[in-house]
This record gives structure tokens, C-alpha cells and sequence, in this order.
């Protein structure tokens, strides 16, 4: 290496530790948002297991993070202790300590077991025709304008619709649900503005009201069928006396797994089908691929969680002293999983900055593992094979309309604006 090269390879190695020990996930700026994988990268390599000034640790190993993932009994994911600094005792706070994904066993397994049959492979090919039909109405009135906003026409509509039909929402009043799902999760963000805090605490109270209405409604009608995953809930709740008394849900119980549902199936799928799209534009060998070998699809949806995961970051909290690559972790220790640079590291995806929609094997984390892995990950899978695959077969020409606008937030990675012109 000559003289020139080796001292811009020292400044560059310089500038990555110094990029690594200045991490603080509670103080990132524009430009982390728009593209946090050389953030991600330095801290791989310089500093894996990050302590940061508040005392929690950012990791960035993808290692570190399974082993959270599959250690449940050292690892905990109950968020009382962590949410209340920044809801207090708000709706914010009742709603996410609440939910499934926010609570350990046995309330975790409670939930989970009236949910499960409602994602099983029988369950999920009953719903696959109902996900063609409306991608295809979707593509349909696309292709009459040669265009589309591809998150607010189509990412976000396909989610939307199928949950509402699984909640058996009327059509009419499915209008306020992406809104209030954002409002929701925005407070997730690692910093909390006041606006955002008061918009989400009055959209829970909307939607509480709201459901609380509905879930009566539909108790009272006792529809089978119609909404399964609703129907499976009221079953499993104080609306059914013949459901086992000490497994039962409370009406409250049930209203914030639904906002639940609504939001995690919402939110997810939503920037998978953007994230994925957006990665074939900008890698026409990659679409060009997929076009010739639709058998592709399946990989190539790996392929989009692990390079862009929607879900960015995860959260858990030590019961137990510990280690972690090494390092002593004390018990109460509060750890950020860095999913999204998890599935970046070399030592488990050779050469992990390109897009290979072939790559086998790709076990990423994009879904979580172990007890928490997403109860709707199969779900979520299919709709983006079905959107993503009908969209490439039908149009020869992709392209944006104007600047794709990101969603600025560090947890759920995707678009909340991408117009695109369609030929």
C-alpha cells in the first residue's frame, strides 16, 4: 500500500472508531436515518457490544443478538420497567405493556396460543387467493393512471385490507387505521418528542373507543368465521364463559392485541413490500433476474429482509449477570438489538452490502427468533410475494416519479412517499 492510500486508510479508520464510540442511539442525526449501515459497520467492527451514555449497550454482532433472541429465561421483553420514564401512566404506557410483543410467559404464551391457528399453513392458503385478488385490483387501477404512490397506493393498502377483513372491520371505517397505527408506533422511536407523545396517547383513546364498540358488536353477534383472528380472541376472552377461567382475556386484554395486530402486521409488511421494490430499482440486474426466474420470489424476499430490514431494532432487558462477546453484563442491563446491522455481518452473510436474491443460506433476523419470532411472519411473506412478484410480472417499467421520501425513524425502516411511474 503507498503512502497516499495508507494514510487515507488510517483517516478512514479513524473516522469508523471515532463514528463507533460517539454512538448514541438517543442522539442520531439526518443522515443515520437515511442510511445507518456505516454506523452499523463500525460498530461491528470497533466496538460490537456498545455502551452508551445512558447505560444500555447497542448490539451489533449477529451472534450477540441471537443469543438474546434464544435465551428468553436471561433475556426478558416485559417493558414495565423501561416504558414508564416516557409514558408515565398513559395510554401509550397501558397499550404497549399491554400487548403480546411486549410481555413474557405466561401472558406471552396466553395470547399467542389463541392467535396461532389463525397463521397456520391451512389458515394462510385460505387467505392466499383473497391477497391475489386484491394485489391484482390494486395493479388494476394502477395501471389505468401509469402510476402509483407504491406506499399509500399499494405497500400499505394490501396489510390494511387483509387486517381489517381478519378484524371483520367494516369497509367504511377502515379510513383512520394507517394514521393511528404510525401515531402508535412512533412512540417506539428511541427519543420521544412531546407532539408525538400527545398524538399517540389520543389515538389510543380513539381506538380503544372504537374496538370496544366493535369487539361488543361482534361478541354479541357471535360470527363465526367472519374476522377469524377477532373470532379466535372473543373466544379466548370474558366474552365466552366456557373458555378456561384463569386463561381468559379481559376486555381490556383484547382491545390492545388487536391495536396490536393491526400495528405490527401493518407496519412491517408495509416496508417490506416498499423496502423491496425500492431495492429492485435500484439494482436492475437483480429485477431483470426476478423477471426471467419468478421462481425466485422466495429467496429474493429473504433477500429484502436481511438488506433492509423493516424492523430495525429490538429491546430486551437482563434478568441475570451475564455475557456478551465477551463482555460482563450486569443484571437489570437494558440491551438494543441492532437487527438491521445484524443482518449486515460479514461473518454470517459473505459480502452482506449486496443484493443477492439467490443467496442461500439466509438466516436473518429480520422476524426475530426463538419464543418472540413474529407470530405473522408467514403471513407477511406471502403478501410480499404475491405484491412484489404480481408487480413485476405485469409492468416491464419501474421508475420513480420524484424523490422517494424515507419515514425518519431508526426502528421501522421503509418510505412513507414513493411515486412511481408504471409501463
Amino acid at each position: 500500500m503507498g503512502s497516499a492510500a495508507a494514510e487515507r486508510h488510517a483517516d478512514g479508520d479513524a473516522s469508523a472508531r471515532a463514528l463507533a464510540a460517539n454512538f448514541d442511539i438517543k442522539r442520531i442525526d439526518a443522515a443515520f436515518l437515511i442510511d445507518p449501515f456505516p454506523t452499523y459497520r463500525a460498530l461491528r467492527q470497533y466496538d460490537p457490544v456498545h455502551l452508551m451514555p445512558d447505560g444500555s449497550y447497542f448490539l451489533s454482532r449477529y451472534d450477540d443478538c441471537l443469543s438474546v433472541y434464544r435465551e428468553h429465561d436471561t433475556w426478558r421483553s416485559d417493558k414495565h420497567i423501561d416504558f414508564r420514564p416516557a409514558f408515565g401512566e398513559s395510554l401509550l404506557f397501558e397499550h404497549h405493556t399491554t400487548s403480546l410483543v411486549f410481555n413474557d410467559p405466561p401472558y406471552h404464551t396466553r395470547v399467542r396460543k389463541l392467535l396461532a391457528p389463525a397463521f397456520t399453513p391451512r389458515a394462510l392458503n385460505r387467505l392466499q387467493p383473497q391477497i391475489e385478488a386484491l394485489v391484482d385490483r390494486l395493479l388494476d387501477r394502477a395501471a389505468e393512471r401509469a402510476a402509483i404512490d407504491l406506499i399509500d397506493e399499494f405497500a400499505a393498502a394490501i396489510p390494511i385490507q387483509l387486517i381489517g377483513d381478519l378484524l371483520n372491520l367494516p369497509m367504511a371505517e377502515r379510513g383512520p387505521l394507517r394514521d393511528w397505527s404510525l401515531a402508535i408506533l412512533g412512540a417506539l422511536e428511541p427519543t420521544l418528542t412531546p407532539q408525538q407523545f400527545d398524538r399517540g396517547v389520543r389515538v389510543v383513546k380513539e381506538f380503544k373507543d372504537y374496538l370496544r364498540c366493535h369487539i361488543r358488536r361482534e361478541a354479541k353477534a357471535g360470527r363465526s368465521g367472519a374476522g377469524e383472528v377477532l373470532a379466535a380472541l372473543i373466544r379466548g376472552s370474558e366474552f365466552n364463559s366456557s373458555a378456561p377461567a384463569n386463561e381468559r382475556l379481559s376486555e381490556l386484554e383484547l382491545i390492545h392485541n388487536c391495536i396490536f395486530l393491526l400495528n405490527a402486521g401493518h407496519e412491517t409488511t408495509t416496508n417490506l413490500i416498499g423496502n423491496g421494490i425500492d431495492l429492485l430499482i435500484r439494482h436492475p440486474d437483480a429485477l431483470s433476474d426476478l423477471r426471467a426466474h419468478p421462481e425466485l420470489i422466495d429467496s429474493a424476499v429473504e433477500e429484502f429482509l436481511r438488506m433492509e430490514s423493516s424492523n430495525q431494532l429490538g429491546n430486551r432487558r437482563a434478568a441475570r449477570e451475564t455475557r456478551l462477546g465477551g463482555i460482563p453484563i450486569q443484571a437489570g442491563a437494558y440491551v438494543h438489538i441492532g437487527i438491521g446491522a445484524a443482518n449486515r455481518d460479514p461473518a454470517q452473510f459473505p459480502d452482506p452490502d449486496r443484493l443477492d436474491i439467490r443467496r442461500q443460506p439466509n438466516r436473518h433476523l429480520a422476524f426475530g427468533t426463538g419464543i418472540h419470532a413474529c407470530a405473522g411472519m408467514s403471513l407477511a411473506r406471502m403478501e410480499a410475494r404475491v405484491a412484489i412478484g404480481k408487480l413485476v410480472a405485469r409492468f416491464r417499467e419501474i421508475e420513480p416519479a420524484g424523490s422517494p421520501v424515507r419515514g425518519n425513524r431508526a426502528r421501522f425502516r421503509g418510505f412513507s412517499d414513493y411515486p412511481v411511474r408504471l409501463a
